[in-house]
């Protein structure tokens, strides 16, 4: 197959950051997705429905002026979140979900939640009228190696609070284990889960082996082969509850480059390209539409894209920036290690 037609698709976890970097980046997600869910945790971290609506006004502002594009925000959860908040942006039509980040479990997370029975009056209400609440999967204890941080969560977090809340829907975002596979497909339809471009490529070799490589670093970390084949076969399966959250997360090159790096991979200028190739190495191109286009939307309770993308495949390598700049700092492009021969036509 040379040619694949899809509906646009949706990002449903998609990190912007703010200023120069938005600038940077945001055109890129714009050119390939026609809506994205948008992470809150900037510095402050958007955590009212005041906030949300500023932001989304930077974004718009950061976007090419006859761009179709239509940021999804959401919310910081906090212990401080007030329901009433939540309630009123959600009926405005301001915020599509809001995001539990167990407090520093990942980048600028360290208002997140502590207890999360602080914040059940918060869920409760969500599950009143439907709002999704998505959830970064992973127990921040030190004494849990960070390689299973993902499995405890889903032991000690996730399965207590679907039996306690069971009407609560609930994204998983951005897993990475087969534990993570295995249990959204043992709930019901009120589970969905999000898996990234770049966890379908990496194991953790890519970040180790022969050196360090910071630009592979994101949280949660990638895991062993034996997750990212139970990705690939949950991403590629067509399976309703599974669906793209890019989890394209920029950060500038000297802040990767470091003694103490930032967790994020920018995958969003050749995201299209990669999955594609990982669908076709599955001979599963019949399967990219639902889980880009499709899946997601209907989770979320929301129609399909009406515009439609054109996915061509060249003979020879299609050449992706390295990198993009923002100000006078790069950001690099998230490489997948092998040739990329798709492209999305213009």
């Amino acid at each position: 197959m040379n040619k694949l037609e899809i509906a646009k698709p949706d990002d449903w976890h998609l990190h912007l950051r703010d200023g120069a970097v938005l600038e940077a980046v945001a055109p890129h997600s714009a050119a390939h997705f026609a809506r994205a869910i948008i992470m809150p945790n900037l510095v402050p971290p958007v955590v009212t429905t005041t906030d949300a609506i500023a932001y989304r006004e930077r974004i718009m502002a950061a976007l090419p002026g006859d761009t179709g594009f239509k940021p999804l925000m959401t919310l910081y959860l906090t212990e401080a979140t007030e329901p009433a908040d939540v309630e009123a942006g959600f009926r405005d039509g301001v915020i599509t979900a809001v995001k539990l980040y167990p407090a520093g479990a990942t980048t600028n997370s360290q208002s997140g939640v502590r207890d999360i029975e602080k914040v059940m009056p918060v869920l409760e209400r969500m599950a009143d009228i439907g709002l999704p609440l998505c959830v970064h999967g992973e127990v921040t204890d030190s004494e849990i190696d960070i390689f299973d941080r993902e499995a405890v969560f889903i032991e000690r977090v996730l399965s207590p609070l679907r039996k306690r809340l069971p009407e609560l829907k609930i994204v998983m975002e951005h897993i990475t284990t087969k534990d993570g596979v295995d249990f959204a497909r043992s709930q019901d339809e009120r589970v969905g889960a999000t898996i990234t471009t770049h966890h379908l490529i990496i194991n953790r070799n890519a970040i180790l082996a022969g050196g360090i490589r910071p630009h592979y670093y994101c949280l949660p970390v990638a895991k062993r082969e034996l997750h990212r084949l139970a990705l690939r076969e949950a991403a590629t399966s067509g399976e309703a509850r599974f669906f793209l959250g890019t989890d394209s997360a920029p950060h500038l090159d000297p802040l990767k480059e470091s003694a103490c790096g930032c967790a994020g991979v920018f995958s969003a200028p050749n995201t299209m390209a990669c999955l594609a190739h990982v669908f076709e190495e599955e001979d599963a191109l019949d399967k990219l539409e639902a889980f880009t286009s499709l899946n997601g939307p209907a989770f979320y309770g929301l129609t399909p894209n009406r515009e439609r993308i054109t996915l061509i495949r060249e003979d020879e390598p299609v050449d992706y920036p390295s990198g993009v700049m923002a100000g006078s700092d790069r950001i690099t492009v998230f490489d997948p290690m092998f040739p990329l021969h798709w492209r999305v036509a213009e």
